[in-house]
């Protein structure tokens, strides 16, 4: 319903009849206030036309494979951001800026192979985080420790490979265990002797192998000295014992010719 052009002083009073433009809302989504529906609409990316003021916003399941630099407008009062049972495979170091009001990500139920400590670097305000039935192997603290606000987060069902490169992982689950949720569904899938064996079963004897033994100053310069003593010792016990081979050689040609002189003298 549109408003007449009337004289200056009514204008005042058919201004607050006269309802202010809704906030744009994405032709395929459903939109209340603060709010953007977008589950199931096949959507290959992120809808461009959100609202500034949009707190939630759902985008479970769709068919986006990417998150690529800034795939989001800026939102600064987004709370809530649900991509679960996507296709994500990628996310930019870039995609989730002007998220650092967002306080909960749902990233479940996708194809999440590798993560970078630049990846959740702008959600300084993340409070959970669901990265559940990815396709992880190992994480890499640093991932974590770019989320000071972090208080609860979800990792199971994801084929974790437990050898020495989730060492670090372990340690930083052990020491954030009230962070950690589902804990008892964390479980290793590789290799196959461990398969189905709690992670958070491990102790530190179970990575005594893989301790990491860090060398100082004196163990370089010592390796650079015996380094090439050994080399040059090697040569001269090669040259003695080639010495030794040759004096037993000629010692017993010796000892052969004078027991046959004659044989000697002919050749």
């Amino acid at each position: 319903m549109g408003c007449w052009r009337v004289s200056s002083p009514v204008l005042p009073f058919l201004l607050l009849l006269c309802p202010p433009p809704s906030p744009a809302c994405p032709a395929a989504c459903r939109c209340t206030p603060g709010e953007v529906d977008c589950r199931e609409r096949g959507l290959r990316e992120v809808p461009w036309s959100l609202s500034t003021n949009t707190s939630t916003l759902w985008l479970g399941y769709n068919f986006i494979t990417v998150l690529g630099p800034r795939s989001f407008p800026p939102l600064p009062e987004l709370r809530l951001l649900s991509l679960p049972r996507n296709r994500l495979e990628l996310i930019h170091s870039q995609a989730l800026l002007g998220l650092a009001a967002l306080q909960e990500l749902d990233l479940s139920h996708n194809y999440l192979s590798h993560l970078t400590p630049d990846t959740f670097l702008p959600l300084t305000s993340l409070a959970t985080l669901n990265l559940g039935s990815n396709r992880l192997e190992k994480l890499e603290p640093e991932v974590l420790s770019t989320l000071p606000q972090l208080q609860a987060l979800l990792l199971q069902d994801n084929p974790w490979m437990c050898s020495c490169s989730i060492l670090p992982l372990w340690r930083w689950l052990s020491h954030n265990r009230q962070k950690v949720r589902e804990k008892s569904l964390l479980l290793c899938r590789l290799p196959e002797q461990l398969d189905k064996y709690p992670i958070m079963a491990f102790g530190d004897e179970s990575f005594r192998q893989c301790q990491e033994t860090s060398l100082s100053f004196e163990h370089y310069i010592t390796f650079l000295i015996i380094g090439p003593f050994s080399f040059i010792a090697s040569i001269f016990f090669c040259t003695f014992l080639g010495s030794v081979v040759v004096f037993y050689h000629n010692l017993r040609r010796e000892s052969h010719c004078w027991s046959r002189p004659r044989i000697c003298r002919v050749h």
